[in-house]
C-alpha cells in the first residue's frame, strides 16, 4: 500500500503494515557470529576435565572375580581404552572384549552440571542380548564413581573405576534393587597393563601430540613424523594437523613459559 498524507485513514494501515515488515526483518534474519553457540570453549572443556584419566589410554589384560578372594564362576577378558574424537564431542572410549558384563563404555564431561557421564553397552543374561545405561559420576582420588539410580521395578547400578598406578586399574561392578540401602557385589575387574607405561610424569620416551600421553603410534605429516597415543588421537590428528600441531606447539610455548 502506497501512504499518502491527503488520507489519514491511510496511517494506521501504513504504522501495521511497518511494524509488521519490521518484525519479519528481524525474526528471518541469519545468525550472526554472536548470536551462534559457541561450541569450541565447551570441547576443550571436556577435554581437559578428561585429560587427568589419561593414564587409563593403552591396552589392559583383566582377570574378573565375582566373589572377592575366589576365582569361583571368574573370567578372563582384554580391554582398551582410547580417545574419540567426533565434532565438538570429547570422550575416552572403554571398550571390552571377551568380558561377560560390559561391551563398550564413553565417558564424558558436562561442563554445565560439573560431572562426568558414562554410556554403556551392557551385556544381558541371554547371549546377543544388550542393554544401554547412562551413568552420572564424579571424580573422588583415584576413584571415578559412576551411578544410574533404581527405577521402573530396573534395578540401580554403580560402576567404580579405581586408578591403583600406571599399571593396575579395577573396576567394580554393583547393583541395587528399589528401596535397598547398599550396593551388592556383581564382579570386580583387576586390569594389568600391557605394554609401555603411559602415566606422563614418568615419560621418557615420545609424547602424544593430541593429549599429552605416552606416544605409542607414528603418525606422518608434510614429510615430519610425530607420536600420538591410541587410534582415537591418530583419528584425531588425520582430520586436522594442523589444528593438532598449532595447539600441541602452543602448550610446548606455555610450559616453557612456566619453567622461566
Amino acid at each position: 500500500m502506497r501512504c499518502s498524507r491527503e488520507n489519514p485513514r491511510e496511517w494506521t494501515w501504513c504504522g501495521v503494515a511497518a511494524g509488521l515488515s519490521l518484525v519479519l526483518t528481524v525474526c528471518g534474519a541469519p545468525h550472526t557470529e554472536e548470536t551462534q553457540p559457541k561450541t569450541a570453549g565447551t570441547k576443550s572443556a571436556a577435554k581437559e576435565a578428561l585429560t587427568p584419566f589419561q593414564d587409563l589410554v593403552g591396552g589392559w589384560r583383566g582377570t574378573a572375580l565375582p566373589k572377592r578372594g575366589s576365582n569361583s564362576g571368574g573370567w578372563i577378558e582384554k580391554a582398551e581404552w582410547r580417545w574419540k574424537f567426533e565434532g565438538d564431542n570429547v570422550a575416552l572410549e572403554y571398550a571390552v572384549d571377551e568380558g561377560k558384563l560390559l561391551r563398550s563404555a564413553w565417558m564424558t564431561f558436562d561442563p554445565k552440571t560439573k560431572s562426568f557421564r558414562l554410556k554403556t553397552v551392557e551385556l544381558g543374561t541371554k547371549p546377543g542380548d544388550t542393554i544401554a545405561r547412562e551413568y552420572t559420576g564424579v571424580s573422588e582420588g583415584n576413584k571415578l564413581i559412576f551411578d544410574t539410580p533404581a527405577k521402573d521395578g530396573v534395578e540401580g547400578r554403580r560402576i567404580t573405576v579405581t586408578r591403583l598406578n600406571e599399571k593396575r586399574t579395577l573396576v567394580l561392578f554393583e547393583q541395587k534393587g528399589a528401596g535397598q540401602n547398599f550396593f551388592n557385589r556383581i564382579a570386580e575387574v583387576g586390569y594389568t597393563r600391557e605394554g609401555t607405561r603411559l602415566a606422563e610424569s614418568d615419560q621418557t620416551g615420545p609424547v602424544c601430540v593430541v593429549t599429552g600421553g605416552q606416544g605409542t603410534i607414528k603418525v606422518s605429516y608434510k614429510g615430519e613424523t610425530y607420536w600420538v597415543c591410541c587410534t582415537g588421537c591418530r583419528d584425531a590428528f588425520n582430520d586436522d594437523p594442523e589444528g593438532v600441531l598449532a595447539d600441541y606447539r602452543k602448550k610446548l610455548e606455555e610450559k616453557k613459559a612456566e619453567k622461566k
